[in-house]
């Protein structure tokens, strides 16, 4: 039976999301995935996991915040299931926790982002009923690190 679990930055099950973690952020070394959420989990981010036999199937990076946009809403940074478990609704599963947190909090709406590229996570998230938006721009400031 799977199970969704919040994963605090010094959680003992932090180990096991990097591996799931790193299918999406390539660039990542566990190094520095833990210094990274260590440094946004004061500002509001969060991982969410999806552990099946205590191995950790699909992870989510998210948060809530308000802005003049959309109001209270949820942004979801990161949704991954481990390659040799997708198509088996472990993403559904952990998708339909975000949205029910939402809810509870109060949010108006969930949001993310996608590689244009991410075709088959495209169909992913039309079948879960989000939809294209905006166009979202990147402007990468010389010299920065």
């Amino acid at each position: 039976m799977s199970e969704i679990v919040e994963v605090p930055p010094a959680g003992e099950r932090l180990g096991a999301v990097y591996p799931v973690m790193r299918e999406l952020r390539t660039d990542l070394s566990e190094e520095e995935f833990r210094a990274r959420y260590e440094a946004g989990h004061p500002l509001g981010y969060r991982l969410a996991a999806l552990f099946e036999g205590g191995e950790c199937r699909a992870a989510a990076g998210y948060r809530l915040f308000t802005n003049f946009v959309s109001g209270l809403h949820m942004y979801v940074d990161d949704l991954v299931t481990g390659e040799r478990w997708r198509s088996q609704g472990y993403g559904r599963a952990l998708n339909d926790y975000l949205v029910d947190l939402a809810r509870r909090e109060g949010c108006t709406s969930v949001q993310l982002d996608s590689n244009v590229r991410r075709t088959k996570a495209h169909r992913f998230y039309f079948r879960e009923r989000y939809f294209i938006s905006s166009f979202h721009f990147v402007r990468i400031l010389e010299g920065s690190a």
